[in-house]
């Protein structure tokens, strides 16, 4: 394994047993992630995605095949405190303050009072919302939680910050302004990043790599390096360059549920 590999997954399968028989959700999954990647997963409801992004968290086990997390199992990587996870909701609670939210998993790590403050008050100015400690989630908007749910993820400095689908229940003009900022703050922070999404724009614009999912059993039908440059406006959106990718990331998904049939 290369030292830059961060997530390494061979052969990777993952079985449910229920009372109406196996449910297959990932089957011979191959997949590297690389050392400050921006990888986006897409495909249909039920594809797998969620539950791949799971596995690298140790929340799901695997039922064949191989998955590392900086060359550990998945587990010991939780514990190793490798990863933040971002939900599709925000999750916070509504007795705490935003700096509360933030500063719990900090309070189950045992950090002392003063890095707790110094590190709160670091990642509140990453996602811009400096000022804003002393509130409660009811008197921030949606996006506003999302960012501080991204906050809470990244107050221990994990190298590794998985995503799944944080802003699809977000409006349009909402989504892009976190876009842009979730890229400017990959860009500050180096993170590797695994994002959930339903959105062929959204997986195009963030990612430098697009991995492409069937119905199930989940299985990557392709994976698309991106051409974009790092930098990228939103009216990107509009070049050649980015309406081809598209196009490929559409035929993939096409693809996919061919094979379905």
């Amino acid at each position: 394994m290369d030292i830059e590999d961060v997530v390494v997954a061979s052969d990777l399968s993952l079985t449910f047993k229920t009372a109406d028989g196996p449910v297959h959700a990932l089957k011979d999954v191959n997949l590297t992630i690389n050392k400050g990647d921006f990888v986006s997963f897409i495909g249909p409801s039920g594809c797998g995605k969620t539950t791949f992004l799971r596995c690298v968290a140790a929340l799901e086990m695997p039922t064949g095949g191989t998955l590392t997390v900086n060359g550990m199992s998945p587990d010991a990587a939780r514990k190793a405190r490798a990863y933040g996870y971002v939900f599709q909701a925000a999750g916070l609670y509504p007795w705490r303050t935003i700096a509360g939210n933030i500063r719990l998993p900090l309070e189950i790590m045992g950090y002392s009072k003063a890095e707790m403050g110094e590190r709160v008050d670091r990642v509140l100015e990453l996602v811009e919302l400096s000022g804003f400690g002393g509130k409660f989630p009811w008197q921030l908007s949606g996006g506003m939680q999302q960012r501080a749910s991204i906050a809470r993820a990244l107050a221990f400095d994990a190298d590794i910050l998985l995503m799944d689908e944080p802003f699809g229940a977000l409006d349009e003009i909402v989504r892009d302004r976190l876009n842009e900022e979730l890229l400017s703050l990959w860009d500050r922070t180096g993170k590797t990043i695994g994002f959930v999404t339903h959105s062929i724009p959204e997986a195009v614009y963030l990612s430098t790599k697009i991995v492409v999912m069937s119905p199930r059993p989940g299985r990557i039908t392709d994976v698309i390096e991106s051409p974009l440059p790092k930098e990228r406006p939103l009216d990107i959106r509009d070049s050649r360059e980015f309406i081809e990718v598209a196009h490929r990331v559409r035929d993939g998904l096409r693809a996919g549920h061919g094979d379905e049939l």
